[in-house]
């Protein structure tokens, strides 16, 4: 190559290198500006260093090694070489190394560095647990060493290992090339085809590489309490693995030593040949085949297979208790709910527990949230809102609750341009809250917070006259949707750009405002200008007078990511909530600890566990990460105006929490007695976590050995009651009641469990916090009782003969859908209450699904079913059919009950006969009524008019209602009923 051509290549090179240091330094230092504005900055810096170090120590060892190795095979070479074709042709290779063979073997070496010193810089997690890790005070079964071990040491000894075999593996084919190229080794000639010092440096190489499968075999017999062996499909050694594979690993450890030594002596001191070094190696091979294949696998099929749970009996008691003490289950309370499925009783209606039946569907009314909540088109509250409580006038209920947030979708071309995204439509407004049983008329939510002013309430029966939930301090600048950066700020205090709300007196026009918090990195200066228009490609920063010297940047502003990373060490529960605390809206987010070493202890993925129907409709998934072990360890807040992040600990017997807390300086969370009462008072038992628990619990609720291994007590979790032909599962809900064996109304999740591949009801789990700590409850049914589970009761509600008829008139000729929304399977003192809310959505596009009526049913969702118009009605409804006997069901004869007298949409029109020529004035009334009804219907429809749409279909109703009750009017001849058919959509539950 000319001097030109490596001028040019030199110049290309070095302008790469400075591009790309230029870019990691960029990204470097905004990170390290945004861990400032977060105060986390010693995660940056500790993580940082970790890597830094590991890339460096485990680098430098890898060129160290393999330079050496390379280096001593060069000075080994022989002086004088025997005249050969072969080396003839090498000698040519010779000339171009021997020049600058510190050259190649530096540039070689640093390459494999590098990319080791990669590698290693992705184990800091492992490092730091290494150094920092305490003691769990459990020792496994086995060994008797603490589990400690196992989540802090092992995975390091595992990779280091690893990289060990790494560098003799390279080292010996780097030597190897190395001595055939100078010599050392020849393949034709006369004389030895390996010189002594050539085949003392290979065989030192191989014998170190035979040492080194004595440590792995060592590590292996810890690893087999990590692996898949007790039956059936448990985790942990079992009895082959504890009688067969234990003792054949420390054999083979000894015969490795022993291999070794002889590779050394044989080849150098004694025959000095690779004969005897060879037999060595291939007695090894052979051993290891049979001792440590044949052996176990002849010990698996004569001994343990013809008497398999005798064997196993004890391994699997050890796999059931490590899982349960990993996953904390262990504290499980299990107590027998005798369900009578008997009449209602008299007194349903008066049930708090009853009363406090969650109605609104998270899921389903953020539609209803946005139409209803937002004067502006970018207002978004999300796909799914949350479910929390709050204690208004001395009541405690649960409510729906949702950020009004801006969508950055949703602002339309105009909108768009680069100034409105980032400096103009930089946050949202107010948390918006309606009672989770509560609707109004027209069937929306019953909104008592949030609202964008006095306007907004004037006139609307739909919203409390003042703000229950008041938030002093309503801007959203940190939330779900701010997917964007934003730039707040102003030198100017006279001159307002920010969009913060409409106008209460002239919604078309806006109130302007300017962000006074401390939130977002100071921009001010040209330097950080000019910094983040390199991060950000972005001229604008260095351009635009929207950037001033009091501006502040605005970045990774989703509570989730803001978490994760001032926390990489914890796994974020995937719905995140937002609450009023102190004045202030505030997300909360669960933190988990996780580890993938619990020895014996079951091993799930989180992401197939944590699936269900919800997951990517509002709820994030979870990464495929397989762990045997988690805990709640961590209570996670965001400001919703400043973005600060505090960890607060939940768990204080977490060894995993303490490592990482000592690992980061001692103070990176702040202790559980220093959490806020107001905070404390809004966590809820997190949903992911409860997930795995009750997967897991539908195996691992049988601690007897023969029981489990017979497999003849599992359960299963079932799936959505509304599309079960879909396959997924039916997601947990929040409830704030009091269950049979509780002494008080609990915020808690609960949901229902099947046995395995049938449908009936096995057993119901809760969860719920009570003085601070987790609480596990399972009522558990007897098996000599066949209750219905909520697949069953959907399907025994729906197909009723009456109720199908009322569900049938809510479709209006196919003009609308009925959703179903969340099965609650609720247990009383006797039986089981189901409700099920019945939503209306109109075909028309962008229409909102509506409230319209209650499904409910009390014992086998059969006999005791109702459909009305609130959660009261329906109990009372219920009430009453105890005291009648049941729910006619003309089209299935096989239903008990008699024609329930009270009036109401309790499923009790008859069979449709054939219309009389001439119908009765009262009949004639109320049919004009129904037609009536279904035109102002279908004007509000056309006329986009959602409050009206509401008030049509309750007028509706109610016209349905009167010619129901004419028809059944004594003496009066029955005309058919429209021909309509239900179209249920499917649709998740909450």
């Amino acid at each position: 190559m000319s001097r030109r051509g490596r001028v040019t290549v030199g110049v290309l090179v070095g302008v790469f290198l400075l591009f790309t240091l230029l870019g990691w330094g960029i990204d470097a230092y905004t990170d390290y500006l945004w861990f400032s504005e977060v105060e986390f900055t010693n995660v940056f810096t500790g993580v940082l260093l970790t890597k830094l170090t590991l890339f460096l120590v485990i680098g430098a060892l890898m060129t160290l090694v393999v330079a050496g190795n390379l280096y001593l095979a060069y000075r080994m070479r022989p002086l004088l070489r025997p005249h050969s074709a072969e080396q003839a042709t090498l000698e040519r290779y010779r000339m171009i190394l021997a020049p600058r063979l510190g050259t190649w073997i530096a540039v070689v070496s640093l390459i494999i560095g590098f990319f080791a010193g990669l590698s290693a810089q992705n184990r800091w997690s492992d490092w730091m647990l290494f150094r920092n890790g305490g003691s769990f005070g459990v020792p496994d079964p086995e060994f008797n060493v603490d589990v400690s071990f196992y989540i802090f040491e092992f995975p390091l000894w595992r990779y280091l290992l690893g990289v060990g075999f790494t560098a003799v593996v390279l080292s010996v084919l780097g030597s190897l090339a190395v001595h055939y190229i100078f010599g050392g080794v020849r393949l034709q000639g006369v004389g030895d085809r390996m010189t002594t010092a050539a085949r003392a440096h290979l065989t030192s190489l191989v014998a170190v590489f035979v040492l080194l499968k004595a440590v792995a075999y060592v590590l292996d017999r810890r690893a087999l309490l990590l692996e898949q062996h007790v039956s059936p499909g448990l985790y942990g050694a079992g009895y082959t693995d504890v009688n067969a594979l234990l003792p054949a690993k420390e054999i083979l450890a000894y015969i490795s030593v022993v291999v070794a030594i002889a590779i050394v002596v044989f080849s150098n001191a004694v025959i000095r040949n690779l004969v005897w070094p060879g037999i060595s190696v291939a007695l090894l091979a052979v051993s290891a085949v049979a001792i440590g294949g044949i052996y176990p696998l002849a010990v698996q099929n004569f001994q343990v297979k013809p008497s398999l749970f005798d064997k196993e009996q004890d391994y699997i008691a050890r796999s059931i208790e490590a899982t349960r003490d990993a996953f904390g289950l262990a504290n499980t309370e299990v107590s027998q709910y005798q369900a009578s499925s008997g009449r209602p009783p008299a007194g349903l209606a008066g049930d708090t527990s009853a009363q406090n039946v969650r109605l609104i569907d998270p899921q389903l009314v953020s539609q209803a949230f946005t139409q209803s909540q937002q004067s502006r088109g970018f207002y978004d509250f999300g796909e799914k809102l949350d479910v929390d409580r709050y204690t208004i006038d001395g009541k405690t209920q649960d409510y729906v609750v949702g950020a009004r947030e801006i969508a950055d979708e949703k602002l339309t071309a105009q909108q768009r341009n680069w100034l409105n995204r980032h400096t103009v439509y930089t946050h949202g407004y107010g948390l918006v809250a309606a009672p989770a049983n509560q609707v109004c008329g027209t069937g929306l939510p019953y909104f008592v917070s949030g609202f964008l002013g006095a306007e907004a309430r004037a006139g609307n029966n739909c919203t409390a006259s003042n703000d229950m939930i008041k938030a002093e301090q309503p801007r959203i600048y940190f939330g779900e949707q701010s997917s964007e950066y934003a730039i707040v700020g102003q030198s100017d205090p006279e001159k307002n750009v920010e969009f913060d709300r409409p106008q209460e007196q002239n919604t078309d026009a806006s109130v302007l405002y300017t962000y006074e918090g401390e939130g977002g990195v100071p921009i001010g200066s040209f330097f950080r200008r000019l910094v983040f228009a390199i991060h950000n490609t972005e001229s604008n920063f260095l351009l635009s007078d929207a950037v001033n010297d009091e501006s502040r940047l605005m970045y990774n502003r989703t509570p989730r990511e803001r978490v994760e990373t001032v926390a990489p060490f914890l796994t974020i529960d995937g719905d995140p909530y937002p609450a009023v605390v102190n004045g202030r809206i505030t997300w909360i987010l669960d933190g988990y600890t996780t580890a993938q070493t619990y020895p014996y202890s079951q091993k799930i993925n989180l992401a197939t566990e944590t699936r269900d129907e919800l997951t990517g409709q509002g709820s994030f998934a979870l990464a495929r990460d397989d762990v045997n072990y988690m805990r709640n360890s961590v209570k996670a807040t965001v400001d919703a105006y400043d973005g600060t992040v505090k960890l607060y600990e939940f768990d204080e017997k977490d060894p995993v929490l303490k490592a990482w807390n000592k690992a980061f300086g001692g103070d990176l969370v702040v202790p559980k007695d220093e959490i806020p009462a107001e905070l404390a008072a809004h966590f809820r038992y997190p949903a992911d976590l409860f997930k795995v628990q009750r997967n897991l619990l539908t195996k691992f609720h049988v601690t007897d050995p023969r029981t489990f291994f017979s497999g003849d007590d599992f359960w299963q979790v079932p799936n959505a009651p509304d599309a079960p032909q879909n396959g997924v599962k039916q997601p947990p809900f929040y409830l704030n009641v009091k269950l049979p064996e509780q002494q008080e109304n609990r915020f808690q999740l609960t949901s229902g469990v099947t046995p395995a591949n049938r449908e009936n009801m096995s057993a119901l789990i809760s969860a719920s916090y009570v003085d601070s700590q987790p609480k596990l409850e399972v009522l558990e049914l007897p098996d000599d009782t066949v209750v219905p589970g909520p697949v069953q009761v959907h399907q025994r509600m729906v197909n009723n003969y009456n109720i199908s008829q009322q569900l049938a008139l809510l479709t209006r000729g196919g003009q609308a859908s009925v959703l179903y929304g969340n099965l609650i399977s609720l247990p009383l003192k006797d039986d089981i209450l189901y409700v099920e809310p019945v939503y209306v959505k109109s075909s028309q596009a962008g229409a909102a699904p509506l409230l319209q009526q209650v499904l409910m049913s009390y014992g086998d969702g059969g006999t005791y079913v109702v459909l009305e118009e609130n959660l009261t009605e329906g109990l009372k409804a219920l009430a009453e059919l105890g005291k009648t006997g049941g729910t006619p069901n003309p089209g299935n004869t096989g239903t008990p009950g008699t024609t329930p007298t009270t009036p109401g949409n309790t499923g009790a029109t008859p069979p449709a006969t054939a219309p009389p020529s001439t119908l009765p004035g009262t009949l004639a009334q109320a049919a004009a009524d129904v037609d009536k009804a279904i035109e102002d219907l279908r004007a509000a429809q056309q006329a986009g008019d959602f409050a009206k749409q509401g008030e049509a279909l309750k007028a509706l109703d109610e016209a349905m209602t009167r010619f129901q009750n004419a028809q059944n009017a004594p003496g009066t001849t029955q005309p058919s009923a429209p021909a309509a058919s239900v179209s249920p959509a499917a649709s998740p539950g909450g």
